[in-house]
């Protein structure tokens, strides 16, 4: 899991970009509408609507895909290393995670920038996978697509509401699995294998690899939820960038834990 948002992934930035924003900045004291932790410009910028945030959104998925297709395909053809996207990718996009989520105003341009080497890294990772088992990029990306589908219909139709008591638990949720990978990593570098992250179809790594797609699924909840804040609030419309990179830090984290369960269960056939 890459630590993010997102555990997954959302290490990814662990839950994806919902956790990084509930907290309010030090010295910002002024919030934008509905969207906790940051401060409102003096803008006369229109509204926030539903397809600023859908065209935000296909923006930085856009630019994630293209640039991991182009990736996947050259480690596919032996054309570059896996290993040196996949560094670069992981550390430059952990930082200009922070960067985003520490920033008072919106950045379309760190946006993209993170997209594309979340792209990077992904498109690297993909292309070892694909090459080890082919035809599990497409697996992942059609099984991360449902998740993605299903929890936007469980949200809109309200078969689950979005409650503090619930916002609460998916956070908790979120940390609780972002403290778990910090511990196996420290103890893996000591040599204990705690075989919750085993390449192999253990029930524990099984088990463990459901359970983050399950807290990644309903970190989407928190996603729509908040977008749908910020629209009711008025908020202007460039801070649907944030909806954007809050949406996009949790499908890498799903995306991730989706092609490692395929793994481990082909794997183990």
């Amino acid at each position: 899991m890459r630590s993010t948002s997102n555990p997954a992934f959302r290490n990814l930035p662990v839950g994806g970009g919902y956790a990084g924003f509930q907290q309010q900045a030090p010295g910002h004291p002024q919030e934008a509408p509905g969207y906790v932790g940051y401060q409102q410009p003096v803008s006369d910028d229109r509204p926030m609507t539903v397809d600023d945030v859908v065209t935000k959104t296909a923006m930085t998925l856009g630019t994630a895909l293209v640039v991991g297709v182009i990736t996947a395909i050259a480690v596919l053809s032996e054309t570059i290393s896996p290993y040196p996207p996949m560094i670069i990718g992981l550390i430059a996009g952990l930082v200009l995670s922070l960067v985003v989520i520490f920033k008072k105003t919106p950045n379309p341009g760190l946006v993209l920038a993170y997209s594309a080497f979340e792209g990077l890294f992904l498109g690297a990772i993909t292309g070892v996978f694909e090459a080890l088992m082919p035809g599990i990029a497409l697996q992942a990306i059609l099984g991360t697509s449902i998740v993605f589908g299903t929890m936007l219909v469980v949200y809109k139709t309200g078969a689950v509401k979005v409650t503090p008591r619930l916002t609460k638990w998916i956070i908790g949720a979120v940390a609780g699995a972002a403290g778990l990978m910090l511990v196996n990593l420290v103890l893996g570098l000591f040599g204990v294998d705690m075989g919750i992250r085993s390449n192999t179809a253990t029930p524990l790594a099984i088990g463990i690899s459901l359970l983050f797609i399950g807290i990644a699924a309903f970190s989407f909840l928190l996603d729509f939820d908040q977008a749908d804040k910020m629209i009711r609030a008025g908020t202007p419309s460039k801070f649907a960038w944030y909806v954007a990179f809050g949406l996009m830090t949790t499908l890498v984290w799903l995306y991730l834990e989706v092609l490692r369960l395929l793994y481990m269960l082909q794997s183990g056939d």
